[in-house]
């Protein structure tokens, strides 16, 4: 009884109180809206012991055992974490020890190590009904050297010839040479082209996917780029490219970007966010000006992909840790970075616990679910903050102040106004800012650590501890609305009436 009691007492309050969102409505939607999670099938999770094939979890280069049914018993993990969307590795039928996935045996069948088809659709309809999109990584520039097609006389044009690549600068070389000893196709090769988009548009319609992610898009000729992007978006409306264009010049990047593809992994930031975060004292000031950079290059720099590491880099944690930095520390400053800033968020599967690992394949070790949950019950607040303030995914972007790690910047949409300070020094930092930076007679509310910085003399004086961040909305000040408090005084007053009603009952009832 009390603890009902307490509960319709405490709730008018917690209404009172609420962060506002502004008068922006609820609109479709967007690619910039979602947050990624990518996961490496094999080493996310084993669902189906069934499809144990050649399993070793001591060998890094051995296949583990994470499949689509492991995926499929971890989506609520996933959405409750507040991710809309998963990029995983390439599911097509692989060579032995493709664990990984890059390395294609049949592009039209899964890898039996994952399940079947049938199994994979059921994932992407389970993910759907969590409102979760699908990106599957698609692989155009090469196969496994025990590829069929590789031995067949009739197929010798489908292939460039054996050579790897020397000059790194050159584009011809990057587009015709065979990385790693990977068979090059030749998509100048139209049956080759036509083999590629039939298939990238096959399971599309086959299974209903929402993006590709694709890979080594360097090495592939930008006019066939044009034709891919071309016949999958004919294929289903909003479907998105992620584009890999592994380089820090994004001059060179943008060149893919005319080809039709929406976004890319953005290497240049990540290279900056890296040397930012991976310790304190260190300057922002080079990733606000790779946004400005980025707003002049790219048509939609919105849809870019932004992230600290992947399956290709060392994990962002060893940084961390050879700077003997505390990694839940770090990581919280640099997501919340990554979640308020333009861009669409990709998290490395194991970032939520902060997971270690050096080069490939150390960097894709298997992934826990038995661990402390700080850093994701951290994650799964900023993700909320992200679904619900359309500032932090659509807004406007200005830096505000920055000083030696210190950074406060403001985004806006519509009239939703946030504001999202983030202290990587350390030591405790005050900023002022004035009413050039932000409307006075107001007050800035506190999502994180529930502070409250109210307008005084048309300024706002942010006090932010040491190697912690604040998402700030700006709002009219609380004062005391007295035709609220008249009406839960009537309320609180029936209330009570009910009580002693029901109290009165019962006594007679007794007697």
């Amino acid at each position: 009884m009390k603890k009902g009691l307490f509960a319709l007492i405490l709730i008018p309050f917690l209404l009172f109180y609420a962060f506002p969102v502004g008068a922006v409505e609820k609109e479709e939607r967007k690619w910039q809206d979602e947050t990624i999670y990518f996961l490496m099938v094999d080493r996310f999770n084993n669902g189906d012991s069934s499809n144990d094939l050649d399993i070793n979890v001591q060998d890094p280069l051995s296949y583990h055992g994470g499949d689509f049914q492991g995926i499929i018993d971890q989506l609520d993990y996933l959405k409750d974490m507040g991710f809309t969307a998963i990029w995983m590795t390439p599911i097509f039928d692989n060579a032995e020890k493709g664990y990984h996935g890059y390395w294609i045996e049949d592009f039209y069948q899964t890898d039996e190590h994952f399940g079947s088809i049938e199994t994979f659709k059921k994932l992407v309809k389970e993910a759907h009904k969590r409102d979760i999109k699908i990106i599957l990584d698609f692989v155009a520039n090469h196969v496994a050297p025990s590829h069929p097609w590789v031995t067949e006389q009739s197929r010798e044009a489908w292939f460039h010839e054996n050579k790897g690549i020397v000059n790194w600068e050159n584009q011809q070389e990057l587009e015709n040479g065979w990385i790693y000893g990977l068979p090059d196709l030749a998509q100048e090769n139209q049956e080759v082209e036509k083999y590629l988009l039939d298939a990238a548009a096959w399971w599309i319609t086959e299974t209903d996917i929402d993006g590709y992610r694709l890979d080594t898009v360097k090495h592939v000729p930008v006019s066939f780029w044009e034709k891919f992007s071309e016949k999958v978006k004919e294929t289903k409306d909003d479907f998105y490219l992620l584009g890999e264009v592994w380089s820090n010049d994004p001059n060179y990047i943008a060149q893919y970007d005319q080809a039709g593809l929406d976004g890319f992994v953005d290497y240049p930031l990540q290279e900056h966010l890296r040397t930012a975060f991976a310790k304190p004292d260190q300057t922002l000031n080079w990733l606000f000006s790779n946004w400005e950079r980025n707003k002049k290059i790219y048509e939609e720099p919105y849809l870019m992909g932004t992230f600290l590491d992947n399956h290709d880099t060392v994990r962002f944690t060893q940084d961390i840790v050879q700077n003997r930095q505390n990694p839940g520390t770090r990581w919280k400053l640099a997501l919340t970075y990554l979640y308020t800033t333009p861009g669409i968020p990709i998290v490395y599967y194991g970032s939520e616990i902060a997971l270690n690992g050096g080069k490939d394949p150390d960097n894709r070790r298997q992934m826990s679910f038995q661990t402390d949950k700080e850093l994701i019950d951290y994650i799964t607040k900023i993700g909320e903050l992200r679904r619900t303030l359309p500032s932090l995914t659509r807004g406007t972007m200005e830096l505000l102040y920055e000083e030696k790690g210190m950074a406060v910047y403001k985004r806006v949409y519509e009239d939703e106004v946030a504001v999202i300070a983030v202290n990587n020094t350390s030591g405790t930092q005050h900023v002022t800012l004035t009413s050039k930076e932000l409307e006075a007679g107001k007050e800035l509310r506190g999502l994180l650590a529930n502070d409250l910085v109210p307008s005084k003399d048309g300024k706002y004086k942010i006090v932010i501890d040491r190697e912690e961040a604040e998402i700030y909305v700006l709002a009219e000040k609380s004062g005391i609305n007295v035709s609220y408090f008249i009406m839960m005084g009537i309320v609180y007053g029936l209330f009570f009436l009910f009580i002693f009603l029901v109290w009165k009952k019962s006594r007679k009832k007794r007697t």
